[in-house]
């Protein structure tokens, strides 16, 4: 470990001539092949991967689009589906109501006929009850007044004048 600490203190050997960079025709060489390797790269690459990123970022612009628009249509839908519904109940009601009324008003009337055939039918029945309470009164009458007499002649012994 000492021997480490030695080496690390020591340090990098120094050279005693100045440290200039040599610009040689390796260096435009070296720029050459970069450019070069840039310029493959790039039509090759480069450009591929942003047309197909710039191609992807459309289409999904695209779905975002079509599906605010496919969302205001549902929500166009569902409102004129509900005004619809929400009219087919009014109509409804409404219908259901006229019913209810003319069946009230029917109602009234068969009650009203049948009062009145009840009343008809109770005033005739009335007539007939007193025409044979009448009846029966004159025939109970006649046979009282022939009862009458027949208890007066066994009472007497004689024969009754009217």
């Amino acid at each position: 470990m000492n021997s480490a600490l030695v080496l690390l203190a020591a340090g990098a050997p120094e050279s005693h001539e100045p440290q200039l960079i040599d610009i040689d025709g390796t260096t435009f060489l070296q720029l050459a092949l970069f450019l070069v390797v840039m310029f493959a790269l790039t039509r090759l690459l480069w450009r591929p991967y942003l047309r197909v990123r710039a191609e992807r970022v459309s289409r999904v612009e695209g779905y975002r689009e079509e599906a605010v628009r496919l969302d205001s249509e549902a929500g166009a839908r569902l409102a004129r589906a509900e005004a619809g519904l929400a009219e087919a109940r009014r109509v409804g009601s409404g219908e259901r109501a006229v019913a209810r009324a003319e069946a009230q008003a029917r109602e009234q009337t068969l009650l009203a006929e049948a009062n009145s055939a009840a009343q008809r039918a109770l005033a005739e029945a009335r007539t007939r009850l007193e025409a044979s309470m009448a009846a029966e009164r004159a025939q109970i009458e006649r046979r009282a007044e022939e009862m009458g007499r027949q208890a007066a002649r066994r009472i007497l012994g004689r024969e009754v004048g009217a």
